[in-house]
């Protein structure tokens, strides 16, 4: 099975099972890890905001508009942000590395 790390606010490494085809948000929540999702994945918010590990940004899909947009809402935005609710697991991912950023926005309310 896969494995990604999440790297937590606190600089915590979490190393955890993460089985082809959940998204990052759904492995959070299966390992108890601090991501919000506020709006469930539906890309209605920018509560999931994670910051990939640059040498794993290439290895992903492009963005679309629609992600890019709520992108534009997060807190603490870099250049290799994106939501975890649209990074699907693969076989191609295992190791993907990604951080929390130091704080959500959450305009859902």
């Amino acid at each position: 099975m896969p494995k990604m790390v999440f790297i937590e606010r606190d600089g915590t490494r979490r190393e955890v099972d993460a089985p082809n085809g959940l998204s990052v948000l759904e492995i959070a929540h299966k390992h108890g890890v601090d991501i919000e999702g506020a709006c469930e994945g539906s890309l209605a918010c920018s509560t999931c905001h994670v910051i990939v590990d640059a040498g794993w940004f290439k290895k992903l899909a492009t963005p679309t508009e629609d992600e890019e947009d709520m992108l534009d809402l997060a807190f603490g935005l870099t250049e290799t942000s994106r939501l975890g609710c649209q990074i699907v697991m693969t076989d191609a991912l295992d190791g993907l590395t990604v951080k929390l950023p130091a704080g959500t926005t959450n305009a859902m309310g």
